[in-house]
């Protein structure tokens, strides 16, 4: 596997058990990758696997969860997005905007009653922030929570949402007091009255992952299923922090799955005499492939530091998903035309990595709001409001 840096030297004993063993997963499931990809379909199977494993959320630390450290989170999501974005998007939304709310914001109660299945993959998360009319500005969403009685009455629907169709809690962000209050976060059982999921059909990315909507009609919640450690949009953006440092590491991992899908397509491909390999064109491709994706696992690394030392920012975060996702995509790019027609066929990655990168290119934020998250950070000038 491409490292050309040796940056799995630094690894801990305990990180590249970890690595190595998310790396063996990953290994076993691109056996029928394709299959489900063509299909449509996400082997659901291999969630409570991922959850026995400790895929979800590792780093965080608590009764139910392993605390590992933020690289070795990092690896998992790497290895698992080499096989293919809808594992690492699976176990992203798991750990990343269900688990880490309820760990960061939730009550006692609230911990005990979902972080065990949550963790176990015994029950199934999703998290309801995106809007049908509210993508890049999730502040402006128009789902209500209702005082009433002891709880609130919540009116609004969802889209875009990982896991909706087979999930068994819903994290929804709304705003309360009739959309006058501050946005709060709400634990929204699946099999409540007024509750549809309805699942997402005619993707041609991100196929092998399962895609909703939430519809919340005159959906009765209680208080007790309110978090009650945050308020506003801190809350949904620090768990898309979490979520974002995942892809910045997903994406090199399926960067370099292209590199060395093409690598060997290279050298075992004979045309002229010798394997393509040797001309200088493609020794350039696997050059600049190999740079770009190196650097790319530099950032990675550097931000797992930053992470660990709690002095990791946003905006850093906003960076590397910038940067990694785009170079994942170029890779893809490039991977698949050395492989010429082959290259379109289910027979190889590239092109399925290439289709994925377009989705992972916009969601979680995209490609431009990300540039100016960092150029506001740069500036002190903010191009949006």
């Amino acid at each position: 596997m491409l490292d050309y840096l040796a940056l799995e030297e630094t690894l801990s004993q305990e990180e590249r058990m970890i690595q190595e063993t998310a790396r063996e997963f990953a290994q076993d499931l691109k056996e029928d990758i394709s299959t489900h990809y063509h299909d449509g379909t996400f082997p659901t199977d291999a969630i409570k696997t991922m959850g026995e494993l400790g895929f979800y959320a590792p780093h965080l630390d608590s009764e139910w969860l392993p605390g590992v450290s933020e690289r070795a989170y990092g690896l998992v999501m790497q290895e698992l997005e080499a096989c293919d974005s809808g594992f690492r998007s699976m176990a992203s939304v798991q750990g990343a905007l269900v688990i880490f709310p309820i760990h960061a914001f939730g009550s006692d109660e609230q911990k005990e009653q979902w972080l065990p299945g949550l963790a176990s993959g015994e029950l199934i998360g999703c998290f309801g922030l995106t809007e049908p009319d509210h993508g890049s500005n999730p502040a402006g969403m128009e789902t209500r929570a209702v005082r009433e009685d002891d709880g609130y009455r919540l009116n609004g629907s969802k889209t875009w949402i990982t896991n909706s169709p087979i999930a068994d809690v819903a994290i929804v962000w709304g705003r309360t007091e009739d959309g006058d209050g501050p946005v709060r976060g709400f634990l929204v059982e699946t099999d409540r009255d007024g509750v549809t999921t309805n699942k997402i059909d005619g993707k041609l990315s991100m196929r092998a992952s399962i895609t909703g909507e939430i519809g919340l009609s005159d959906v009765w919640v209680p208080d007790d299923n309110v978090l009650p450690g945050v308020e506003g949009m801190k809350g949904p953006l620090s768990c898309l922090t979490q979520a974002r440092y995942g892809i910045a590491w997903g994406a090199v991992g399926a960067a370099r799955d292209c590199f060395e899908t093409a690598r060997e397509y290279a050298t075992e491909r004979d045309q002229f005499g010798g394997p393509i390999a040797r001309f200088q064109l493609q020794q350039d491709k696997l050059a600049e492939m190999a740079t770009q994706i190196s650097l790319a696992q530099l950032l990675a690394y550097r931000l797992a530091e930053l992470k660990e030392n709690g002095e990791l920012r946003p905006q850093q975060v906003s960076m590397a998903k910038r940067n990694n996702v785009r170079m994942a995509r170029d890779q893809a790019r490039i991977a698949r035309e050395m492989l010429g027609g082959n290259g379109i066929t289910s027979d190889y990655s590239p092109m399925r990595h290439l289709a994925n990168m377009e989705t992972v290119y916009t969601y979680e934020g995209t490609h431009d709001i990300h540039s100016l998250i960092v150029g506001h950070d740069l500036t002190g000038l903010q191009a949006f409001e």
